[in-house]
């Protein structure tokens, strides 16, 4: 059983910033499925959804980014899920806007809810899909970047980006993570951008 949890901050302050861009493909794997997120469950909201021919819970913490992995790891116990299982979304300062990234460990590259899942299931082995939200102009705090709203140039393109994101989960999904690296990471700078 795959245990997607697409990482972000709850509540409507933080709608439509980058730091929920985790949510935001969760919601698009969702509506995909034909499916909500919304069964709460150790401080989450979940749903199953069909993906690949297979049953996969979306996972999209309610307890604030920097806690992501406390309602991460009891749900993978609960589903008896491996690290090998899990794929975790987030958002990533260090690729352009727009780019995609896949990895199957490292460290937690200074993002908190990243840190959090790590320390919580006691392993960096496992899969993540980075999705780049750039890095903000000199003198701009990058915790003020990621939780900042998406300028409308960005918007434009959106949609697009959660598009091809879910597209990268369903390639891990069904043609297993290496598969996928090959496939995504090649593309994983975007023109313009």
């Amino acid at each position: 059983m795959k245990i997607i949890a697409g990482l972000g901050n709850p509540g409507p302050k933080y709608d439509g910033t980058r730091h929920n861009i985790g949510f935001a493909v969760a919601d698009a794997l969702a509506e995909k499925g034909g499916v909500r997120v919304s069964k709460n469950m150790f401080g989450a909201v979940t749903g199953v959804v069909r993906l690949a021919g297979d049953d996969a819970i979306l996972v999209k913490p309610q307890t604030y980014m920097n806690l992501s992995g406390t309602a991460v790891a009891p749900i993978m116990r609960y589903f008896k899920a491996g690290p090998s299982d899990l794929i975790v979304i987030h958002d990533d300062l260090d690729l352009p806007f727009g780019g995609l990234r896949i990895r199957k460990t490292g460290g937690d590259g200074g993002h908190n809810g990243v840190s959090s899942v790590i320390r919580e299931i006691d392993t960096a082995n496992f899969i993540r899909l980075k999705v780049g939200v750039g890095r903000p102009a000199p003198g701009i705090n990058p915790a003020d970047h990621v939780l900042s709203v998406f300028m409308p140039e960005e918007l434009r393109e959106l949609q697009k980006i959660i598009s091809d994101a879910v597209e990268a989960v369903l390639c891990i999904v069904s043609e297993g993570p290496d598969r996928a690296m090959n496939r995504i990471n090649s593309g994983a700078t975007r023109s313009g951008g």
